[in-house]
């Protein structure tokens, strides 16, 4: 464990002008939550390690969604757009403490991944001075180049200034920068803006770093950990390679997904071994799933709890704060919405059940509904254990329907109904003799007179 203090510093004052939305950049969600969100949660979030932000004038939805993951992080706000070295100055009243590390990563780079933040560290601690991301790629036209010698680099040169020699360099900069704390004041208050765009670029400390004999170190990434979210079509490649990675990871931990590539999963979707998951599924945020459910086909979850060997779908759709205990059955086309569902329960058709508590070993019919909201509130509905609910009911809210009880098929029910009763909510059959026929004839004769 590192016991060596960080500052981590995230850049995110960015416009995102290309991204064609109104949306800050970095609040766009992969996984269910925004890009910040990935790299806040990679950066070290040990005790004794700090977190600074930096963000545009007026970003206070930035900041708010940043407080939501990183609730101490300190924020600075970069006055004027003068370059990433400028961005990070914005936090000078920090980079003065007594930090043994500082790493800084970029806010529209959600798949950086926290191991290797740590070992940027890591090789801080064993005498590295500035360690910087680096990737290997047979296409670099648009990146930085990461320029060697003797092995160490000694620059990172932007596209639009290198040389022809320079541009045919594979070696790319990855963004993602670390360095030992007591260096980072000197090296950018010394950085200048003599470039084609007349900014302060971060980049530039290699070079100063090198002249001043420093220690500079490669850390090199896989191309898709530090890709960078720029486009709408830069959002969509980055989600599937993050799903990509949530499925490998998912299925390392002993679930069964029939179809991988066409299951989608949230950043917090905790799903335990031989969970077995048909294809076309979704998840939202906020799911937990216990050994041994059955999720089948086309079903929609999310912020539910499913208990073990439950059985979902096909085209279930569970919507937040459903929990459902053990041995449950939900089925076809049947909505779950804010219920407490109790072990052994079956819903299997049809049906809707929210904001209600089921109890044990309960049966709810096709078609049956939960009747909770009256057009202002939402109203309970209880059903105690082992009652039956027939088919095509409507149970109006606020009910209580006991242990044992059994509402009869296509009732609606408006009143509490006891213990081991039996309910009857409908109108009284009524038979006419050769209505039908006459009712037919009625209606034959006046589509007739309309065509006329």
């Amino acid at each position: 464990m590192m016991t060596r203090r960080c500052l981590s510093i995230i850049l995110a004052a960015g416009e995102g002008t290309r991204m064609q939305s109104r949306l800050p950049k970095i609040l766009h969600k992969i996984g269910g939550l925004s890009l910040i969100g990935h790299v806040i949660r990679a950066m070290p979030a040990a005790a004794g390690n700090d977190m600074a932000l930096i963000i545009a004038p007026g970003a206070a939805a930035v900041q708010i969604e940043a407080q939501k993951l990183a609730p101490k992080a300190q924020f600075f706000i970069q006055q004027q757009r003068l370059g990433t070295a400028h961005a990070v100055l914005a936090a000078e009243d920090l980079l003065g403490k007594n930090y043994d590390d500082i790493v800084i990563a970029y806010g529209d780079t959600p798949l950086i991944r926290p191991q290797y933040i740590e070992k940027a560290r890591q090789k801080l601690a064993k005498g590295a001075d500035i360690v910087v991301s680096g990737f290997y790629t047979e296409a670099p036209q648009g990146y930085g180049r990461l320029v060697e010698k003797a092995g160490r680099p000694v620059k990172i040169v932007e596209e639009k200034e290198a040389t022809a020699r320079e541009k045919k360099i594979k070696l790319c900069n990855g963004g993602f920068m670390a360095l030992k704390a007591e260096h980072i004041l000197p090296l950018l208050r010394a950085v200048g803006n003599k470039n084609s765009k007349g900014e302060y670029y971060l980049t530039d400390v290699v070079a100063l770093a090198a002249e001043r004999g420093l220690e500079a170190q490669v850390l090199e990434m896989a191309a898709e950990d530090i890709v960078g979210v720029n486009t709408q079509a830069e959002l969509a490649a980055a989600e599937a390679l993050w799903q990509s990675r949530k499925r490998q990871e998912i299925m390392a931990g002993g679930v069964s997904l029939q179809a991988p590539e066409t299951v989608y999963f949230a950043y917090d979707t905790a799903i335990s071994a031989d969970v077995f998951i048909e294809p076309h599924v979704f998840f939202g945020t906020g799911v937990i799933i216990a050994a041994g459910a059955h999720i089948r086909a086309f079903s929609y979850i999310e912020g539910a709890t499913i208990g073990k060997n439950a059985i979902i779908g096909p085209y279930a759709r569970l919507r937040p704060l459903s929990r459902l205990a053990d041995n449950v059955k939900i089925g076809n086309f049947c909505e779950i919405k804010q219920a407490n569902i109790a072990e052994g329960v079956k819903i299997n058709h049809l049906a809707y059940m929210g904001d209600v508590e089921i109890g044990t070993d309960s049966n709810i019919g096709a078609g049956a509904i939960s009747c909770n909201y009256n057009g202002y509130n939402k109203e309970k509905i209880s059903i105690g254990a082992g009652a039956f609910i027939g088919s095509n009911s409507a149970l109006v809210a606020p009910l209580s329907i006991g242990k044992g009880a059994y509402i009869a098929s296509g009732s609606v029910i408006t009143h509490n109904v006891d213990d081991e009763a039996l309910a009857f909510g409908r109108a009284r059959q009524v038979n006419k003799p050769e209505g039908g026929k006459r009712l037919k004839a009625l209606l034959s004769l006046k589509k007739g007179q309309e065509n006329h």
